[in-house]
């Protein structure tokens, strides 16, 4: 057995995942977001397979030691949702029985300076969970006034959104930004100090620019749709967000695959009462984290839990 230090978060919702997955011997779930592996390391626990996904690499360790652990029951693959069903396809297992996502940037990476995704340790401005693609300074030193400001507002709901693309295109004439405390400090600036604010001002920005570099929304949304496609019917599709704009993306498609949608489309009514529901919601609304975990796990405090079970009807047509 590989000896490991602690996991560095603790997995939220733990017990309301694992009670709306339902894992079994014999069964296999998809860890969509293996991290540290918590998650992934119950579902373990109660005999299934465990197929985990992770577009950031540096959670090799953390697996290495859990196929340690488990051999023959588990896997890891390097993909982003949007490559769920074709990791699926690459394991060779007959059926898939759950797949969990939760959604948004780990406290692993918010801990590590170098990752660039915090506002409150200097490092360089990335962002990317897979080191892939553009980086966070990539947009901020080329994007025009017009994209930039419209992701941060877009994304990080800055109402300022404006005002702190124009600050950045200003600055970055003299100097190009490299470093996050710099770009911190300018938005800061920008929005006139904290003056006792609760939140830092560049909260917002930082999240828009991780949201915009990772592709978040869009990667959720094909991992969804992914997860629909691949799931035997009975299978479970368990979602845990920890903001708004995640939350009304999975809300929106669990109401609309299971038929709860209000009213219909006015351009296709006949497709939309065509198609049967593809899933069936285990509760309604969301479940969130009691007392007993926010008081230590300050984390669950903003997680939001949805779940639903795969019908048999056939998959919903992606709109074109």
């Amino acid at each position: 057995m590989t000896a490991l230090a602690p996991a560095p978060h603790a997995p939220v919702l733990l017990d309301e995942v694992i009670a709306a997955l339902a894992p079994a011997p014999g069964s296999v779930i998809i860890d969509a977001t293996f991290g540290a592996g918590g998650y992934t390391r119950a579902i373990l626990a109660a005999g299934a397979t465990v197929i985990a996904l992770d577009r950031d690499p540096t959670v090799r360790l953390h697996a290495d030691a859990v196929a340690d652990d488990h051999p023959g029951r588990f896997s890891l693959i390097q993909t982003p949702f949007s490559g769920l069903a074709e990791a699926f396809a690459d394991s060779g297992q007959p059926r898939l029985d759950g797949v969990v996502f939760d959604i948004g940037v780990s406290s692993m990476q918010l801990d590590e300076a170098e990752r660039g995704f915090s506002f409150m340790r200097d490092g360089p401005l990335d962002m990317r969970m897979s080191r892939d693609g553009d980086s966070a300074a990539d947009i901020v030193n080329t994007w025009d006034h017009g994209p930039l400001a419209h992701i941060l507002k877009q994304y990080g709901d800055e109402r300022q959104s404006g005002r702190i693309a124009t600050a950045i295109l200003r600055r970055r004439i003299e100097q190009p930004f490299t470093r996050t405390l710099d770009l911190a400090a300018v938005v800061e600036k920008a929005l006139g100090g904290r003056r006792g604010a609760p939140t830092h001002p560049a909260t917002r920005t930082f999240q828009a620019l991780r949201i915009a570099v990772n592709d978040e929304l869009g990667e959720l949304t094909a991992g969804l749709e992914a997860a629909e496609a691949t799931l035997v019917p009975g299978g479970r599709l368990v979602v845990v967000t920890f903001h708004s704009l995640e939350d009304r993306i999975v809300k929106a498609f669990l109401t609309e695959r299971s038929g709860n949608a209000p009213g219909g489309s006015r351009h296709a009514p006949m497709a939309v009462e065509t198609r049967k529901p593809s899933f069936t919601l285990q509760f309604k609304g969301a479940r969130e984290a009691g007392e007993a975990e926010l008081a230590v796990n300050p984390r669950a405090r903003s997680a939001k839990l949805r779940a639903a079970v795969r019908t048999a009807a056939p998959v919903w047509a992606t709109a074109a």
